[in-house]
């Protein structure tokens, strides 16, 4: 889980874990999900919705989509073409719609269309893989079962020398050997923020990185 710098260079240690949980809690006290929702279905829309699109976008999306389709029911029955135009912004509409109206009807076959509170239960759902499922009950529910692993967490998991491996499935199981239960929520968040602003996929800013003193791949990257 470490890697050399250089070559000929021995490797550096991972950043230590609560270092970096306490520094990104300083740095990024209030970090929340940056998706607009008011009800557990609306996160589960807007999160399907959020696959390659900003989440500018799609909260822009969901201030009417979330006015006009109120409930599972109303997705569900819902004319594919009409639904499409009405999530187009947010590019690949035609999947998007369809993966939206089958997994409300999925919500009506087998949960009287609500939102399940599990893990297990929310994979099932058409159209939701872990991350979804994690951001659902993490954000709508608190109950932390797993760790979001976006391409955020994932790039920033390696940098910090806490995974060498590159599925996100297996990185997840990683960061939960890792990071303590209770911080899973919040240090998913405050890694996506960081990744954002200074951790940046091309050229990440470790002049001004309060982590750099402790990162591995700090001057590397």
């Amino acid at each position: 889980m470490t890697r050399n710098s250089d070559a000929g260079q021995p490797a550096r240690s991972p950043a230590p874990v609560q270092k970096v949980i306490d520094t990104l809690a300083s740095l990024y006290p209030e970090a929340r999900y940056a998706l607009n929702f008011s009800t557990p279905l609306e996160l589960l829309v807007a999160t399907i919705l959020a696959a390659q699109c900003t989440d500018e976008r799609v909260n822009a999306v969901t201030k009417d989509l979330f006015q006009k389709y109120r409930n599972a029911r109303d997705y569900a029955t819902a004319k594919q073409e009409e639904l499409e135009e009405d999530v187009h912004p947010t590019g690949f509409y035609r999947n998007k719609a369809k993966s939206i109206r089958a997994a409300c009807q999925y919500l009506l076959d087998h949960h009287n269309g609500e939102v399940p509170r599990t893990l297990a239960e929310l994979v099932k759902v058409p159209g939701v893989a872990r991350k979804t499922a994690n951001v659902v009950l993490g954000n709508a529910f608190g109950i932390s079962e797993g760790f979001i692993v976006d391409t955020h967490v994932t790039r920033l998991a390696a940098r910090l020398g806490w995974t060498a491996q590159e599925d996100a499935v297996k990185i997840e199981q990683d960061l939960m050997k890792l990071v303590p239960s209770q911080e899973w929520l919040n240090l998913a968040h405050r890694l996506i923020l960081h990744g954002r602003a200074i951790c940046t996929a091309r050229k990440p800013a470790c002049d001004r990185c309060p982590l750099a003193s402790f990162c591995p791949s700090a001057g590397t990257v």
